[in-house]
């Protein structure tokens, strides 16, 4: 643990806790407030904080961060296809799916979705279920559904939308 740079961040939605380690971003997910929270600061985690407040603030639509997610070979293409959403759209697993090349994996991309530890960096909330419903997210429905309305207000995107 003491390898980590540690901070929080109050979003409008819940307290966000930033770990970093050698310079990169490797994890931002949402935590419940205790009494002993360490803080260990630095430039990188600093960033990030800078960036959280943007995109709550409606200003930022792509975070410009170094990052790091251990993860398997189909892992790291499921989180890199979540880059390619764009800010105010959504897809579904089996979009994801089907754009690595086999449908049946759906299963599997919505079970790495769930794995990511670089929650709104890498933004799992955009994808959604084929029927249009919101399904599983690590920060709550709640937060994903306030998290996509948030982004289709401040967003120019008026096609493609799905929720």
């Amino acid at each position: 643990m003491s390898n980590y740079f540690i901070s929080h961040y109050q979003s409008p939605i819940g307290l966000i806790e930033i770990k970093s380690k050698d310079e990169k971003i490797c994890s931002v997910l949402f935590i419940e407030p205790t009494n002993s929270l360490l803080e260990s600061d630095n430039k990188v985690n600093q960033e990030c904080i800078s960036q959280l407040q943007a995109y709550f603030n409606g200003t930022l639509t792509h975070f410009n961060l170094p990052t790091e997610q251990s993860g398997t070979p189909f892992q790291n293409k499921v989180w890199n296809e979540l880059l390619k959403i764009e800010y105010g759209s959504t897809t579904t697993y089996l979009e994801i799916a089907k754009k690595l090349g086999d449908e049946k994996s759906v299963r599997a991309v919505g079970t790495c979705n769930g794995k990511n530890q670089l929650l709104i960096l890498f933004p799992c909330h955009r994808v959604i279920g084929s029927n249009g419903n919101l399904t599983g997210y690590a920060g709550g429905l709640k937060r994903k559904e306030w998290l996509l309305k948030h982004e289709i207000k401040f967003s120019k995107v008026k096609e493609g939308r799905l929720f």
